[in-house]
């Protein structure tokens, strides 16, 4: 069976757009995608129709995919970003059933709202510092900690040695910690 590379197929779209070809790369990186989104929404419908958005911004986007980066990690920043964004767009929080009996809550009794806001103030901040972390670092501490990948897996993903992982992991764990730090201090 002769598989044809990411890049083939990216230059198969760019060159004829066939439909078949993106249809593969959407096959290949549907579960990565959704399973980011799902994490970060913590909602199916909306975790479905973000993907849907998401492989359309890919799709319109493929002429300016440089393969010097994996288009898995290109995927996986399109798709963060486009999280952040929606995040930003939403005017009005509403806190879901899942968050409220999260914080110790059920339904009956009350959580303080002081409470649930200091979470999601400290969820949004940890994000903006994640985001904000250089690439190199981020996206393997993203693979091991919300996707749960090991180093092996982390390290074929990424095309990386395991050690060169291992040491991004240690590294981008000390800076985050030290953002966090940092603005706990100011």
């Amino acid at each position: 069976m002769n598989t044809r590379t990411d890049m083939e197929l990216i230059q198969e779209c760019l060159d004829t757009a066939c439909d078949f070809s993106f249809e593969e790369l959407v096959n290949r990186y549907k579960n990565l995608v959704y399973s980011i989104i799902l994490r970060q929404t913590n909602n199916r419908d909306e975790a479905a129709d973000l993907a849907q958005d998401i492989f359309l911004k890919i799709y319109k986007n493929l002429a300016r995919y440089t393969p010097e980066f994996k288009f898995s990690t290109w995927v996986m920043r399109i798709t963060s970003n486009h999280i952040i964004d929606q995040h930003r767009k939403k005017k009005m929080e509403t806190v879901s059933y899942e968050v409220y009996t999260s914080e110790g809550g059920s339904v009956g009794t009350s959580v303080s709202s002081e409470t649930i806001y200091l979470k999601h103030e400290q969820t949004e901040r940890l994000q903006k510092i994640i985001t904000g972390l250089p690439e190199q670092y981020r996206t393997p501490l993203i693979l091991f900690h919300e996707h749960g990948l090991s180093y092996n897996e982390i390290s074929e993903k990424i095309n990386e040695p395991v050690s060169k992982i291992k040491n991004r992991i240690f590294r981008g764990r000390k800076m985050l910690k030290g953002l966090l730090v940092e603005g706990e201090t100011t």
